[in-house]
């Protein structure tokens, strides 16, 4: 009786990029802390260069963590076992994004539905309204301050509106490309990438033409209360997904450029298409639940 034959299993060698990426996402958030204190303090610091710093460092992780990644894919290193933990690994990351914007949607709900309402004198808490916000009013969106600061609300037409539209119509195009791929269409899968990769770069510069309104002209900012908050937390984190799902387009492209991918070998493109599809899900729940109710 013939021994049984195992698949071989590959395991990669010892990387630097997470402790890059740790290093990376370090100094983002420290640039960025710093950035918000002394931009609201009107004074010149370090802190926007730490947090350009980071995001560069970050970027040079992902392409070199990705080229390690392609050429050991290209070297015919993966095996069919490799590959279930790969799908099952970007299953869980997706999965753990999804709890990631479902806590800051939670603190979004408890302030519109628990806490705007418990200070306004709902429960019968006339008395704690009258000591910490006297002729409070229970609003959503909340427009003032404690320290009477005044603001306007992000309308959902414009802007937002056509960017809801321009990421719904880039899923249709990421699909497009997928089916291209299936059908091995190169052609077809080149121009639907492409025409995603474009409309993810749209999407961005409007958000940022959207952050530089809400400051200017609204006086929305993240000192602006509760409103504020979670306005800039989720809008912003969610631009934080677009950027890195745009890059990942970016590098699927490239490799279909150079040949890369079969209609039954092709899950780095796989991955990223479910990536895109996700960040399109939470901008229609963002615009729902942020700009419209």
């Amino acid at each position: 009786m013939a021994a049984q034959q195992h698949e071989k299993y590959y395991v990669p060698a010892s990387s630097p990029w997470p402790i890059v990426g740790a290093v990376a996402l370090g100094l983002i958030a420290f640039g960025a802390g710093h950035t918000v204190i002394e931009s609201k303090n009107q004074v010149d610091g370090w802190g926007t260069t730490v947090l350009f710093t980071g995001l560069a460092i970050l970027v040079v992780m992902l392409f070199g963590w990705f080229r390690d990644q392609i050429n050991e894919s290209m070297s015919g290193l993966y095996s069919n076992q490799l590959s279930a933990s790969y799908r099952q690994g970007m299953s869980w990351f997706i999965f753990s994004e999804v709890m990631f914007f479902a806590a800051f949607f939670g603190a979004l709900f408890y302030a519109r539905v628990i806490a705007v309402e418990w200070l306004g004198g709902a429960s019968n808490n006339a008395m704690t309204n009258e000591v910490l916000w006297p002729h409070f009013e229970a609003m959503w969106p909340l427009t003032e301050t404690p320290g009477g600061t005044t603001t306007q609300a992000m309308g959902w037409m414009g802007l937002p509106l056509y960017n809801t539209i321009i990421l719904i119509v880039s899923s249709f195009t990421c699909h497009f490309a997928h089916v291209g791929l299936e059908k091995g269409n190169r052609t077809q899968l080149k121009v639907w990438l492409g025409i995603t990769i474009v409309l993810g770069c749209i999407f961005l510069y409007l958000q940022g033409a959207e952050y530089v309104h809400a400051y200017q002209d609204l006086g929305l900012k993240l000192d602006s209360g509760v409103y504020g908050n979670t306005f800039y937390l989720l809008t912003g984190f969610h631009g934080m997904h677009v950027t890195l799902g745009t890059l990942m387009l970016i590098v699927m492209f490239f490799r279909v450029m150079k040949g890369h991918f079969t209609h039954d070998n092709h899950f780095a493109f796989q991955a990223t298409s479910w990536y895109w599809h996700f960040v399109d899900v939470v901008w229609v729940c963002l615009f729902i639940f942020v700009y419209i109710l």
